[in-house]
């Protein structure tokens, strides 16, 4: 439950200009492979001097497991490493986030049932607003098999791109 390779030291927040989190339902499959594929871009790009992210879920029934291995090894067919313990959404997180992404409509909406106040709204956002398909949401793989993984990836790697552009023309 400490810090993994895809969690960036929250010390150091003061410093960066923004902190996106990405949520889920469960915080095993979706959420932490977009926290680790965003890590990614920003680190190709060299721009882990101005964001930081992080990851959580809606609910808490997952809280402390590790991702969802077939996550784990469909990313790391692909280079990418996934640790790390699920965890749900807290109230600082809203505080502390720039910007706040759900994977579908549901996290959407749970996200805003869970916000503390109302003077969060304007920091959630969907992440397929970010991607260049017509993928409206990005779909839970859990209930199906390897092809879900990938497409879960697909989309968190356009959408990523897309979203470090989207922030780097300054707009949120």
């Amino acid at each position: 439950m400490g810090v993994t390779p895809c969690q960036k030291d929250r010390s150091l927040a003061h410093l960066i200009s923004m902190h996106i989190l990405f949520v889920c339902w469960g915080n095993i499959c979706r959420s932490p492979a977009a926290e680790c594929t965003f890590r990614k871009v920003i680190e190709q790009r060299g721009l882990t001097q101005k964001y930081t992210c992080d990851s959580a879920g809606t609910i808490g029934s997952h809280q402390g497991n590790p991702p969802d291995s077939r996550m784990r090894q469909a990313a790391k067919a692909r280079g990418l490493t996934i640790s790390g313990a699920a965890r749900m959404i807290r109230d600082q997180d809203y505080s502390e986030a720039d910007l706040i992404v759900t994977m579908d409509d549901f996290n959407f909406s749970e996200v805003h049932k869970l916000m503390p106040d109302a003077s969060f709204e304007n920091k959630v956002r969907p992440f397929c607003d970010f991607v260049s398909s017509t993928d409206r949401e990005v779909p839970d793989p859990y209930y199906g098999g390897p092809s879900g993984f990938e497409k879960v990836l697909d989309l968190l790697d356009d959408g990523c791109d897309r979203l470090i552009d989207h922030l780097e023309k300054g707009s949120t």
